[in-house]
């Protein structure tokens, strides 16, 4: 069985000022003269976890830095209240926070670590400024094209047909031969909040129910969040995926080729039908310094077996 590291509190910890309205949430635990590692989180929109995030480094050679994205985790304003602004919240501002941050603290050059909607970030962000990041460990790989989106909301609805057709049918009757995500945006912004709080549980129920096949982890990942949350979540994942992340479809991996020289360790789960294992190998190929490693009993919600993978990337780079 699989000894992951301890768990350590933070020893630092504050709100970074971003000079729009927004202030991002930041903490550090492990060793303060350790590496460097940003943990960069999902969603978009989940919030920076508390445990998982600590427990595959090591707290006596990492500085674990960790951040909640605009408008979710403690991060303000919060994204479940409808007056929060959205168009201050794109991917080109989430960049920009991580380099305040980034000097905020002081950090020359970091090992970024993220899975799922983090994978696109750290790609976005690894290919912006190369010279800031020493190495990368994804678990889940998704680079958010307009394909991804398509198949995570539409495709992958033949294997789960009743539940895709509840998902459609939580949609006003005009919208559901269109684009189910943009139009589950405009219901995230409805006034009526009750409006708001159904369109946030048929969505979580569906994202439940594409990981529902996986043998690990726990059953209710997206529903079983507290309200405020799940409301957060749920409208910045629309705002983000109704306008493909504000990306060039493919340019993330039209681009690899500017991580040239930077380490990387994909670890992908072969049982992750939300975020499909050929992304991860698109990557790979493109990427001449990445390794894949495709684990056979996971999927989006992980396993031990990804865990300790995951766990023994990061004791390789900790000696770097």
């Amino acid at each position: 069985m699989t000894e992951f590291h301890p768990a350590t509190e933070p020893y630092d910890q504050g709100m970074l000022d971003t000079g729009d309205g927004n202030l991002v949430h930041w903490e550090v635990c492990g060793n303060p003269d350790g590496k460097p590692a940003l943990v960069v989180h999902g969603g978009p929109g989940s919030g920076s976890p508390a445990v998982a995030r600590k427990s595959v480094f090591d707290p006596d050679r990492y500085r674990v830095i960790s951040f909640d994205q605009r408008g979710c985790g403690r991060s303000t304003p919060h994204a479940s209240d409808p007056a929060a602004d959205m168009s201050r919240n794109t991917t080109e501002h989430l960049l920009r926070d991580m380099e305040q941050l980034r000097e905020l603290l002081g950090v020359e050059r970091w090992l970024l670590y993220g899975g799922s909607w983090g994978s696109t970030l750290i790609l976005a962000y690894a290919e912006r400024h190369p010279e800031r990041v020493s190495e990368i460990v994804i678990p889940g790989v998704t680079t958010t094209r307009r394909s991804e989106i398509d198949w995570l909301y539409r495709g992958v609805g033949r294997f789960f047909p009743a539940e895709w057709a509840a998902f459609r049918a939580g949609l006003p009757e005009a919208d559901r031969d269109g684009d189910l995500v943009a139009a589950y945006a405009r219901l995230m912004e409805h006034p009526d909040p009750g409006v708001r709080a159904k369109a946030a549980a048929d969505w979580c129920t569906w994202e439940d129910a594409v990981v529902s096949l996986e043998p690990n982890g726990s059953p209710n990942p997206y529903g079983g969040r507290p309200s405020d949350a799940r409301l957060a979540l749920v409208r910045i994942c629309a705002h983000y995926f109704s306008r493909g992340a504000w990306l060039e479809e493919g340019a993330l991996l039209r681009d690899a080729g500017r991580l040239a020289g930077i380490p990387g360790v994909l670890i992908h789960g072969r049982l992750d039908l939300s975020c499909p294992l050929d992304t991860a190998w698109e990557l790979a190929r493109a990427w001449p310094d990445a390794e894949l490693h495709v684990i056979a009993d996971s999927g989006q919600k992980g396993s031990t077996t990804m865990g300790a993978r995951i766990m023994a990337a990061l004791d390789a780079f900790a000696a770097r």
